[in-house]
Order: C-alpha cells, then structure tokens, then sequence
C-alpha cells in the first residue's frame, strides 16, 4: 500500500513478520501479557514498506564517534556524501550543501498539514527552538516531517532501488523464500552457499564471492546465530553446532517513547480514521492532486530536537525528540488493538475521548542507555527468536522521558496552543494511581505502562575492529572470524544515531555497496 495514511493499517497484514517482545517485568506494562508489538517488514524493501516514512539522519557526533570507536571511514564526513547520494529530495527551505537531488529515493515534505501541526511548529518556535532542516548543518529545532515520499506516496526502498535493478542480468529474485542457513566450510571457516525455503521446499545455492545478510536487527543475528555464529554457550543450550563465537544479538537498541501524553483540543482538526474514510472528497484530492489527510504519513506530522543536557547550544546533541501524532488512540476501532494496548487501559483512559478531538506527542529517547538482546528461541528457523529490548534498565533514560513531558508542557503555554485550548488528558492509568498525576514519579510510571517502540531496532551485529569483544563485524562489515560473509543493514550499528533508522539504513546500504566493489578491485 502507498497510501500514507494507512502506515499503520499495514502492521496488520501478512507483509509484517509480526514480532513481539517477550513478556516484560519492566516496560510494555499496559500493552496485552506484558509484550511489545515489534513490526518488522517481510517483504522486499523491508521496513520501509510499511515504516512512518520519517527521514531524519541524526547528528554528526552520532558518526564521529562510530569512528572513535574504531570504526575508519564511518565519521560523519566520510558518511554525508552516502545520505546525499541516495536523495533525490524536493524540500522547502533546505540547507544548501547537504541534500542530493540526483538520486534514486525521493525526499519530499509532507503535502498536507492539519492545524494541529502547524500550532505545534509555532509553538516551538514561540519557547524558543528554530525552524530548522533538520537533516541540514545543526538538529536542535522544530520543523514538519521530510519522508521518503514522492507525488503524495510511499517512497520505499523497493520502490526506489529493487524495482529499478529488477531487470538487470545479474539480478534473480527469488519471492517468498525464507534464508535458513549460512552454508559454511568447516575447514576454512568460509561462507559458501546459503539454505532456503519457498513453502515447505527447500534449496540450496552457492556462492562463488560472499555472501551477503540484509535482514535487518531481527533476523539478521537470528540467521547468524541458526548458523553457528554466535554466542557459544547460548548455541550450546540450542544445540547448533558453534562456528564462531562472537556477541551476535547483544547490543540491542531501539528508541522508546513515552505513548501516554494525551492532548484533548476544541477544534475538530485532528485526523480521525473513521471520518477522513468517510469523506469521498478526500479520496478524490488524494487519487487526482496527490493531497489532503491521505499523505500524512500514519498520523505523524512535525517533530523536535531537543539537548537536555545542553539546552542552550544551537549546535546541540539532542537526546530528546518530541514527534507529534495529530489523532488519538481513540480515533478509529482498531488504533489501540494495532499496539496491543490492554482492553482495561482502553476503557478506562481512552475510550471517554472517543468524540473528541485532540493529539498525542511521543516524547522519544534519541540516545538511550539501556540495551537488550536478541536469542534464539530453537533451532526451528520458523520459529521466531526471543527479543528482549530491556528498556528502562538504566532508569537515566525515565528522566529523558519526564524531561520531554516538561518541554512540551512549556509549548503548551504559548498562543499558538491556546488557540486550540490545549489541554493534557489527566485522567490516570490503572497502573499509575498511586502516584500524583503530572509528578514525575507519574510520568516515569507512564513510560513504562505504556513503552511506545518507534522501530528503530538496531546494534544486533555491531561494528567494530579486531579486539573489540561486543563487535561481530568490522568497519569493513565483515563477519569475525568467517571468510566471505558480511552483514549490511541497521544491525551492524555499534551505537543508535539520534535519528529515525531508515535514513542511516539506507546510506550503510550505500556505503556497503562501495566496499564491496572496492574490495573486489570494481570500483
């Protein structure tokens, strides 16, 4: 689907592998058995078939240390021309000098935007924060989203590189097929084919140079590990037979937000599911001017940077983002199912705003402390492999949470929201009553009943050189240890950039590219 507005819908169709995290003691308190939904895309383009479409690239500080952490050529200078190259991106007001306009993914601003987004935006600006391309010299400010969007639709990586090289003579699809196991030469610890299923059939092909694994932070490390690379007691007590014992699945990251911040408004602005699907005016904007609430990319329509720690640097490192959704959770029937939000959270909390109008800001940790792991659950490859995000282990990250609340709590004072008679919905989740609504024992409370994934897991290969014992690949993507083996997707990143992964997964698919070519004297 290339309709924008249905990101969400996606997440319930067979194109999603349809994770979850295992049951939690700690976070994803309110959603359905203590679990997490983990969408994860299972069709060729990945997650951006069915992603936000947020483009954002994160900071220079965020590649500057890959490389102080021994990873040559992945400083933000060796790896801007790589963003740059992928854009073909049509914005309003960019900085000059740090966009592409000659490549093969589309970057547009979103077409449409409601008064909420435009009242968040002013707000912003009236405490303080610029109006800035977020994607340009510095991140600290506000602005509407840039997406992987062309003429009002989807954008994905499918779209804008598989489709293109689909008829190259070098290329063979294979659809529906499911990678088992990486064939690997006992002898030379060399990589040489790769076992697959098509339905219940099952191949085997071999490799005449590498073997490339683009799975992404989920099945990319449970590939490796259902191939004997991992770590060696945990392949042990599955009973594969160790290759290589290297920290495969460890280092988990993802940004997790704080879902609870409910604004209710006086307006009947905000974007109701139910409402835009009945207005036929609607869908006719959208099919012959590729405008209107069709190309909100599922509800999401600005966002903030922002520094806690240096609030005053406008060069800042923002650990902090504050992403406006311009609906409830009370907009349409399915909303709060799609989370997996508990039916008694619903009823008590959501369900008296369902004729109301109002919004919700996700404040979102860019730079988080805590980290989990990905395992196997058997050594079935259809089964699907335990993730434990681990969230909120170091509780420094609970105070990004509060401090996101605080900062928008300041937007809220200004004229541009008081045009709107921004108010926070107060009523208390069940799990929380024993603390003072808007205290910040409260709002830390709040995070963890309700623990907002933003999908940008990530970190599960991690990069590093030789000697480094938490990395599993080098700064080349090569796999430690094995001969003709790689990994290039989100996976191999050693620390999560403050930025929404789709962007920096796709210049590692850039940059990967080159070095394969260069290491087989092709470039």
């Amino acid at each position: 689907m290339d309709l924008p507005a249905g990101a969400g819908i996606l997440q319930t169709t067979a194109i999603n592998w349809k994770y979850k995290t295992v049951p939690m003691n700690n976070s994803c308190l309110g959603f359905e058995e203590k679990r997490c939904k983990f969408p994860r895309g299972k069709v060729m383009g990945g997650c951006s078939i069915l992603n936000y479409m947020i483009y954002t690239r994160g900071n220079w500080r965020d590649y500057d240390n890959w490389e102080k952490m021994g990873n040559p050529g992945w400083s933000y200078k060796d790896v801007l021309k790589y963003f740059m190259k992928s854009e073909n991106a049509v914005l309003s007001q960019p900085d000059p000098g740090y966009h592409g306009h000659n490549g093969l993914l589309s970057i547009n601003n979103v077409p449409f935007r409601t008064p909420i987004a435009k009242a968040f935006v002013d707000s912003g600006n009236e405490i303080g924060l610029p109006i800035i391309d977020y994607n340009g010299k510095h991140q600290i400010g506000i602005n509407y989203l840039q997406a992987t969007m062309k003429n009002g639709r989807r954008c994905s990586t499918n779209t804008a590189f598989i489709i293109p090289a689909s008829s190259r003579p070098n290329l063979e699809i294979k659809k529906s097929s499911m990678a088992t196991k990486i064939l690997i030469d006992k002898k030379t610890k060399k990589a040489i084919g790769v076992d697959f299923l098509i339905g219940l059939t099952k191949y085997r092909v071999y490799v005449k140079k590498e073997v490339i694994v683009s799975g992404g932070a989920v099945n990319s490390p449970q590939l490796l590990m259902l191939s004997g690379i991992g770590p060696q007691k945990h392949l042990k007590d599955k009973r594969i037979p160790l290759v290589k014992d290297l920290p495969v699945g460890e280092n988990l990251m993802d940004h997790v937000a704080l879902g609870s911040l409910t604004v209710l408004i006086n307006d009947t602005v905000s974007l109701k599911s139910g409402k835009l699907m009945r207005n036929p005016q609607n869908l006719l904007n959208y099919m012959t001017n590729h405008n209107g609430p069709y190309t909100v990319p599922g509800g999401t329509e600005a966002l903030a940077f922002y520094d806690t720690n240096n609030p005053n640097d406008p060069d800042g490192y923002p650990n902090l983002e504050l992403l406006l959704v311009s609906g409830l959770y009370s907009s349409d029937d399915m909303v709060h199912t799609l989370f997996g939000l508990r039916r008694d959270v619903y009823d008590k909390v959501y369900k008296p705003t369902e004729n109301m109008d109002g919004f919700v800001v996700l404040p979102m940790i860019m730079l988080p402390k805590s980290k989990g792991r990905i395992s196997l659950n058997d050594a079935n490859p259809l089964h699907h492999p335990l993730i434990d995000p681990n969230y909120f282990s170091n509780e420094a990250d609970l105070d990004v949470a509060v401090a996101g609340v605080r900062l928008f709590q300041k937007m809220l004072r200004t004229d541009a929201m008081k045009k709107l008679n921004a108010t926070i919905l107060n009523t208390p989740l069940p799990g929380c009553t024993q603390y003072q609504f808007d205290s910040n024992d409260y709002w830390k409370c709040s995070v963890r009943q309700i623990s907002f994934t933003v999908y940008h897991l990530s970190g599960t290969c991690k990069m590093g050189p030789v000697g480094d014992h938490t990395a599993v690949v080098d700064p080349r993507l090569r796999v430690h240890g094995v001969k003709g083996l790689r990994v290039i997707d989100a996976s191999i990143i050693p620390e999560i950039p403050a930025a929404h992964t789709n962007a920096p997964a796709i210049m590692i698919g850039e940059k990967g590219s080159d070095m394969i070519k260069e290491d087989w004297g092709m470039l």
